[in-house]
């Protein structure tokens, strides 16, 4: 397992993360998994033994439940609480009241409250907002999360799935403020979707802040098991992409460039997907979940595969987005300087 410094600090942190998503089954989430304490228990195993120290969870995954299942494998496997790196986020709903969600003082300190006590931990390594709030200044907000740091109670942190323009916001409060600022920004990155590289990734580069990548498979659509009809040869449909936008053609275009490499090295092209992120000069940690141990196994994989230049310049090109206003005329202006 390779390890990166996460944003500008000095904390390092596992290429791969793993992703607690699948934790518990309850509510919403049920849909992406059910696991019990005797699996999690598994997974945390496994991954801990390959090398990982990023464990990355939510108080929203499963009402809590995720939270409380990750601390309790913690004490079960007698892991080294200082020796991992402990992620959670607030600003879902957490109940029905009116202040249940959101930024807001009063939330996010009942929240890390909350958190705490399910994972069982007497800090947050990195606490991150899931999404900014259009109800609560900024301000209050950073201030809230810089009094966190202060009181010991949170080590640093970080933003989720915010625009650019927000995120860089914050950054300017944090900033002038002189209040604690985001280290890390988790958002949506994949080989089937790159809109990330518009705004948001030369931010990111700029401002020395870390990326940390949820969905790396697009929902799985980058596992292969899917054909262009979006029928998984495992039975079912490819139902989550209804509200997952997703360019399906270039999605299949890419398997379509993926399928010989996998073959090549002999890995699946889940393993490639993975890989080809760990190539991107904006990321971090790669977050990946998993419902099986052979699913998480074969994903661990990836910190081993090596891609050619060659092989590099081909996935670039099949996935490329088109290039938008001012990004085609930045070239043209570049050129004259």
């Amino acid at each position: 397992m390779k390890y990166k410094v996460l944003g500008n600090t000095g904390l390092k942190v596992s290429e791969l993360c793993l992703g607690t998503m699948t934790f518990g089954g309850k509510g919403f989430f049920s849909v992406m998994g059910n696991l019990g304490q005797d699996s999690v228990d598994q997974l945390m195993k496994k991954s801990v033994d390959a090398g990982v120290n990023f464990i990355d969870t939510a108080n929203v995954y499963s009402e809590g439940v995720s939270e409380e299942l990750t601390g309790k494998a913690i004490r079960n496997l007698g892991l080294k609480r200082d020796e991992l790196i402990i992620a959670t986020k607030v600003r879902g709903a957490m109940g029905p009241g009116p202040n249940d969600s959101g930024l807001s003082r009063k939330h996010i300190i009942q929240q890390v409250e909350a958190s705490l006590k399910r994972l069982n931990t007497d800090y947050i390594d990195l606490y991150q907002i899931h999404n900014y709030d259009p109800l609560t200044p900024i301000s209050e907000t950073i201030d809230t999360l810089d009094d966190l740091v202060r009181s010991g109670k949170v080590r640093y942190t970080g933003a989720s799935n915010m625009p650019a323009w927000q995120l860089m916001k914050a950054v300017d409060y944090a900033k002038y403020e002189r209040k604690t600022s985001f280290i890390s920004m988790q958002s949506y990155y994949s080989l089937a979707g790159r809109d990330l590289e518009r705004e948001m990734v030369p931010l990111l580069l700029d401002q020395k802040i870390g990326l940390m990548i949820w969905s790396p498979l697009a929902a799985g659509l980058l596992s292969g098991k899917y054909n262009r009809n979006g029928e998984s040869r495992e039975g079912g449909r490819l139902t989550s992409f209804e509200s997952f936008p997703v360019d399906r053609q270039r999605a299949f275009n890419i398997l379509d460039i993926l399928r010989p490499m996998a073959e090549e090295k002999n890995a699946s092209l889940a393993q490639l997907a993975l890989a080809w992120l760990l190539y991107q000069p904006a990321v971090t940690s790669v977050i990946v979940g998993a419902n099986k141990i052979e699913q998480l196994e074969d994903n661990l994989k990836s910190s081993d595969i090596v891609f050619s230049e060659e092989e590099l310049k081909k996935l670039d090109e099949v996935s490329q987005l088109p290039l938008e206003y001012p990004g085609w005329l930045e070239p043209m202006q570049q050129d004259r300087r």
